[in-house]
């Protein structure tokens, strides 16, 4: 039978004490919402963990990707004396990235080099699978969390949605709320616009959660992959890197925040194997062959000067 959709449920913790601090947005603060169970509240977005789970497949201290997906591509942003800058794994936009598409790649601005590798033509209809083809050659990653190249001049806009879609939620939720003071041992008050400069004592409030049950939802969308009309090791390799991406989510921890650490108590659903995800990619890449490009650089000299 085929499967169309494969949800993971992963109930946490804090791992000390009971309090949480949840995400935050400018102007509303934190998601709090009635569901089923009760008062519930948004402790990560989904665009949050979109990032999260991306960041499992790079290297911070090196600036490259993770070892254990060694021959995968991906688009790397330089500047002009090749110091490291971003990469299409760190960009909210990925492959869209302002910093490619205003770079240069071997000489050519990066939007005229994206647009001739898409296939993009004005007169003739958008060719989704040639898109995702082009996109799996230059980071396949892009194909599980999405990217949309909203470029104007362009004759399409080309949109890849998440395949993957991740979000933290919590359940039957009070809130915390606490203070503390900031302290100055020499200027005690705070005068004349002095606490905008850092000095001065000042109180301050938070407001932390407590939560009857704190779920983790991963879904995987395998409709949207065979969509792409890839072949099936292409697709297959898709499938090991998000069994990687979620299994080492779940196993190095979630610290989401200072105040929000959270361990994995249970796990609704089956677990994926980092160890064994890390195998298949080995072997996928290899037998995907010239179905994967190189890693590809972009140099960015700054705005308007690709």
């Amino acid at each position: 039978m085929t499967t169309y959709r494969t949800v993971l449920k992963a109930t946490l913790q804090p791992v000390i004490g009971s309090r949480f601090q949840p995400t935050g947005f400018p102007d509303l603060g934190a998601a709090e919402f009635e569901s089923a169970q009760g008062r519930a509240l948004l402790v990560e977005s989904a665009q949050s963990m979109a990032n999260r789970l991306e960041a499992t497949t790079w290297n911070e201290a090196n600036a490259e990707q993770r070892e254990e997906l060694a021959g995968l591509p991906y688009v790397r942003v330089v500047d002009a004396d090749g110091a490291f800058l971003s990469s299409s794994r760190l960009e909210a936009h990925r492959l869209a990235s302002a910093y490619v598409m205003n770079g240069q790649v071997d000489g050519v601005k990066g939007e005229q080099w994206m647009r001739e590798r898409l296939g993009l033509a004005a007169g003739r209809p958008l060719d989704h699978r040639a898109v995702a083809r082009a996109c799996f050659a230059l980071d396949p990653v892009a194909l599980i969390h999405g990217v949309f190249f909203a470029r104007k001049g362009w004759p399409w806009q080309p949109r890849i949605a998440r395949a993957v879609t991740s979000f933290i939620e919590a359940y039957d939720v009070r809130p915390a709320v606490s203070g503390g003071v900031k302290r100055d041992v020499v200027i005690n008050e705070a005068k004349d616009g002095a606490t905008a400069d850092g000095y001065g004592t000042v109180p301050h409030h938070r407001v932390e959660y407590t939560a009857k049950q704190i779920t983790a939802y991963f879904s995987v969308d395998h409709a949207q992959l065979r969509s792409y009309g890839l072949s099936e090791t292409a697709t297959g390799l898709l499938h090991a890197l998000i069994d990687f991406e979620i299994g080492a989510l779940l196993d190095s921890g979630l610290r989401l925040r200072t105040a929000c650490d959270l361990d994995v108590v249970h796990i609704d659903g089956e677990r994926p194997d980092t160890a064994d995800a890390t195998r298949r990619i080995a072997k996928l890449v290899q037998e995907c062959g010239d179905q994967l490009g190189p890693i590809t650089t972009a140099v960015w000299t700054g705005r308007g000067k690709g």
